[in-house]
């Protein structure tokens, strides 16, 4: 038998009797009457006949869903004498959380990221953007989340910022002695806003020799045709440290600056705030004259590959198994790279080079048995002085240069640095997005330097002030991959560009005055010290450098067992 309607209820009702409770004056318990029934009273659902399956509008389902959270009948508490008085019992509570929430407005997941609840985007999993998913914001098209942050309805975590960029925890560059006293600490936002003006320096003396760049290798980069093995050529070269250069040692008996050191270390402190892996400087004060040094085994000359990438490289303590990508060993294989990469373009004609005034300042044809590298060093003098300073201050630095090269309109000798970027594997964890080189270098040149430019901008920075400290002409970047991704000793050279170092350091919107102005205060800080040895060190987890004060023998057994070990090898 089917149900019957409300209507066919009410049609069924005697004659003369209406629906609703009848209006009565008898009297109840404690004199409380029958409350009235009133036509502007709404009923709530009294019965559902349906199963829910009827989804046409205007029916018994849409008529309950309307009604059914009404409030019930006499549910009017003006007149309702049955009505809860609760002012008596609310006395005796307190609002203790009266936040506000809501649901439908900006939020922010638990990785950091920028979502919104709301209506998603176009192309959702069920529907057209659910009122239940997530929308990511600068996330591709379609790609919503549901609640609980999984993708469409798979469930699982939203990814954020901080969760696309693992939390590192790396270990300093040098290991902090608990006799080392912290004097100053520097976070890397003050630093960026100082500013220095210093001009372009001034050249002091110039030593060593330049071969000529062998143009063969300025083909376009890419093609097949400019592809060339890197070989690995014995040469002399050297890296001496500031303090145990013999010619800045000769100026400091002049008196011809008060602050010395070498354009790679000057260049690490210029690109300060561009670093994240640790690093440290040794700062000698002695009779008013810092020498900003590098300790033994330092890493300050090591060449660094993916440090700004938001996915760096993973170390073997954070879970990488492909040593071969690691790290330090990515440094190993970068650095040797920029050893004997600028050997191999020059020219190499004793009857052809450029001389420069005096002979190379560390060679020794006596005790070498290779010969020495195409390098010049040029000694050059710049002005940190300010106008509130009573006496000049001037630093001076050892620039290098690795070639020479003939202008083609006014056959003038042109100065260059040379550096070359390698390639490990674009596959790879760590590889920052990087483009396959040897498909994309010849059509997308642009767009391969510039995924370099953010991946290792810090390196990039040091290269192009190394340039123009040196007041180098120009500036050869070579591009090295390996020949086969698992093997990380053979390279070949796929193509070399040029750049003017002032362009490509306003490319990479690098600011020199900065950098001079970092240089400035870390010398004010030093200055204001006893004569002694003090420690910089770049904190390996946070954009922050220290100053410490550290005993006069620090570093020095390093550095004699270092000597002793150096000895043992020749001798062998």
């Amino acid at each position: 038998m089917a149900p019957a309607s409300l209507l066919d209820l009410v049609s069924a009702l005697p004659s003369g009797e209406s629906w609703g409770p009848p209006v009565t004056t008898e009297v109840m318990l404690d004199g409380v009457p029958y409350a009235p029934y009133s036509k502007s009273d709404k009923l709530g659902r009294m019965a559902d006949w349906t199963d829910g399956k009827d989804n046409n509008r205007g029916g018994r389902q849409q008529f309950g869903r309307n009604y059914r959270d009404q409030p019930a009948y006499g549910a009017n508490q003006q007149t309702n004498p049955f009505a809860i008085q609760a002012a008596e019992e609310e006395a005796t509570f307190s609002v203790v959380d009266n936040t506000r929430t809501s649901t439908r407005t900006r939020g922010f997941g638990r990785g950091g990221g920028t979502v919104f609840r709301g209506r998603g985007q176009r192309g959702g999993q069920t529907q057209r953007g659910g009122r239940g998913t997530f929308q990511r914001v600068g996330g591709g098209r379609g790609q919503q989340y549901d609640s609980r942050g999984g993708r469409g309805a798979r469930g699982g975590r939203r990814f954020g910022y901080r969760d696309d960029k693992p939390q590192r925890n790396r270990d300093p560059s040098v290991q902090v002695k608990p006799d080392w006293a912290v004097l100053e600490e520097i976070d890397f936002s003050r630093l960026a806003k100082l500013n220095l003006d210093t001009g372009e320096g001034e050249d002091i003396d110039n030593y060593g020799f330049l071969f000529y760049y062998d143009r063969s290798y300025d083909k376009q980069p890419g093609a097949k045709t400019s592809e060339r093995k890197l070989n690995v050529l014995e040469r002399a070269a050297y890296n001496v440290t500031t303090s145990s250069d013999p010619i800045i040692q000769e100026l400091a008996e002049k008196d011809e600056a008060a602050i010395f050191a070498t354009d790679s270390i000057l260049s690490m402190l210029m690109c300060a705030t561009k670093s994240v892996y640790s690093w440290d400087l040794v700062i000698t004060k002695r009779h008013n004259k810092l020498f900003i040094d590098k300790r033994e085994s330092s890493n300050i000359d090591m060449v660094t590959v993916n440090e700004n990438a938001t996915d760096a490289p993973l170390d073997i303590s954070e879970g990488n198994k492909d040593t071969m990508n690691s790290p330090g060993a990515l440094m190993l294989e970068a650095t040797h790279i920029n050893n004997v990469f600028p050997l191999q373009v020059v020219v190499e004609s004793q009857s052809h080079k450029i001389t420069m005034t005096h002979e190379h300042p560390f060679y020794n044809e006596e005790v070498e048995t290779d010969p020495a590298a195409s390098k010049a060093y040029k000694y050059r003098r710049f002005d940190l002085s300010l106008e509130r300073d009573e006496e000049p201050l001037h630093l001076i630095v050892r620039t290098e240069l690795d070639a020479v090269v003939k202008n083609n309109i006014n056959g003038e000798d042109q100065f260059m640095t040379i550096k070359a970027l390698n390639e490990f594997d674009n596959k790879a964890q760590g590889s920052g997005g990087a483009l396959d080189w040897r498909t994309k270098l010849a059509s997308q040149r642009g767009a391969v330097l510039a995924t370099e430019m953010k991946n290792n901008s810090c390196k990039l920075a040091r290269w192009a002030t190394q340039s123009i400290l040196a007041k180098a002409d120009t500036m050869k970047l070579g591009f090295v991959s390996r020949m086969n991704p698992k093997n990380n000793n053979d390279h070949i050279i796929l193509g070399v560009l040029t750049h003017k170092p002032r362009d490509f350091a306003n490319q990479m919107a690098l600011n020199l005055n900065n950098g001079w102005g970092i240089v400035r205060t870390i010398v004010d800080m030093c200055l204001k010290m006893d004569d002694g040895k003090y420690v910089l060190i770049k904190d390996p987890n946070k954009p922050v450098l220290r100053l410490y004060s550290v005993p006069e023998n620090t570093f020095e057994e390093e550095a004699e067992e270092s000597q002793l070990a150096e000895e043992d090898n020749e001798d062998a």
